[in-house]
């Protein structure tokens, strides 16, 4: 019997609507924050990347603790909190900004204590979707997801570029914090009962229960070249990040909208690459295809460090479009693993683990960056950023080579398969 369409559940819809919505506002405030940062308080390339690093910085101070945590109680309530607190944040920018008040110490810290609402989210986040939809429907579900969500990405940095044209970057923030008010809303709607956490006298010790984590991953090939794989995909995306703005505004002369509309242009692919990841992973396997989409775009992706002033701004496109395509592939697929081969009881420590490894090294990427931004020039940093991608789809290819499916692959150490 064919099972029914994931779209048929409430449920789900109500998590795809969340995350569709709060996805927009984040690719839309995405272009804002930065171009506040560049136009409105002339930050610098290194400041710019401490923005970058500031976001991130959570996930390596109290990622391994929230893991714990998540694993403690139940999860639909803390992620509602974690849309809420961002809200707030986010908020007091275009406060700010209305009484002349606006500084680049605020948008650090904004960004800092979103950043660990966003950690407690992320976890909780990926923790939560097998209650909703079932364990076996995990990759249909985040293809789903992404593929929605993509939307926002190729429509919110276009939007974002015309609106700060329009009504300024500051009040361009406010979207970001109606859409996160609107996925709590969603997420409260969610009627998924979730199995119940350990009670409080079952629980171990909060190091106890952080080292589990960790050596689920560190001793499972597979979960650690994985991890490996995602720390130098980020770190590379953090140095670029850190002068994307700047080379697109003052190497290549794009104003806001246009620099909008070049990254929106760039990822299209995102949907494409959500739509069909399904299927490739058929066609492929769900194991080979973890390692074979990083393999085929990451070359491709060094394009844009080559783009000039005028038709040549095309290559950078055309670099943005490749790697969101096989990013987008890489992260449904590697995630989909993980949830199928973790029992529940450990998910949120594992994803955490997981989030600590790969975003941990996001803040020293971005300030690497910045400083290379400003040693070398953007493209220098840009060009030695994609060099580094390359070694990803290599250290993959070591773990998961001669496994095609998920079935074929060994059960991390001290978790039976569920």
């Amino acid at each position: 019997m064919t099972s029914p369409s994931l779209f048929a559940s409430r449920d789900f819809r109500l998590l795809l609507v969340g995350q569709t919505t709060s996805q927009l506002g984040a690719q839309v405030s995405g272009v804002a924050l930065p171009l506040l940062a560049v136009v409105s308080l002339h930050a610098s390339a290194f400041e710019v990347g401490l923005l970058g690093a500031a976001s991130t910085l959570a996930f390596a101070l109290i990622g391994l603790p929230a893991g714990a945590g998540v694993d403690r109680v139940r999860r639909r309530p803390l992620l509602v909190a974690s849309d809420v607190v961002r809200a707030v944040l986010l908020l007091s920018i275009p406060l700010a900004a209305v009484f002349g008040m606006l500084t680049m110490a605020q948008l650090l810290v904004v960004s800092l204590l979103a950043g660990v609402a966003r950690v407690f989210f992320d976890v909780g986040y990926r923790s939560y979707l097998p209650a909703v939809i079932g364990r076996d429907r995990v990759l249909a579900g985040n293809s789903s997801l992404e593929f929605v969500r993509a939307s926002g990405q190729v429509a919110g940095p276009a939007l974002g570029g015309v609106l700060v044209s329009l009504i300024g970057a500051a009040a361009v923030v406010l979207i970001q914090a109606g859409t996160f008010a609107v996925s709590a809303l969603c997420l409260l709607g969610i009627r998924a009962r979730e199995d119940s956490p350990a009670a409080p006298s079952a629980r171990r010790r909060l190091r106890a229960e952080v080292a589990e984590g960790l050596g689920v991953v560190f001793r499972s090939r597979v979960l650690r070249a994985t991890a490996v794989a995602s720390a130098l995909s980020n770190f590379s995306f953090a140095m670029a990040s850190a002068v994307n703005m700047v080379f697109l505004s003052r190497t290549l002369g794009l104003s806001p909208a246009l620099i909008g509309v070049v990254i929106a242009a760039g990822s299209v692919t995102v949907m494409v690459g959500a739509a069909f990841t399904t299927r490739l992973s058929r066609a492929v396997g769900e194991a080979r295809i973890v390692w074979l989409s990083l393999a085929v775009t990451a070359p491709l992706s060094l394009l844009g460090a080559f783009a000039q002033p005028g038709w040549w701004t095309l290559l950078i496109v055309a670099g943005i479009a490749a790697g969101e395509f096989g990013q987008i592939v890489y992260a449904i697929t590697q995630v989909s693993v993980r949830q199928q081969l973790c029992p529940d009881r450990v998910l949120g420590r594992v994803n955490a683990t997981m989030q600590v490894v790969v975003m941990g090294l996001f803040p020293l990427g971005a300030i690497v960056g910045g400083v290379l931004g400003d040693a070398i020039g953007a493209r220098g940093t840009l060009l030695t950023a994609g060099a580094l991608l390359l070694a990803a789809p290599a250290v993959l290819w070591r773990a998961l080579r001669g496994a095609r499916e998920v079935s074929d692959l060994p059960a991390p150490p001290s978790a039976p398969r569920p």
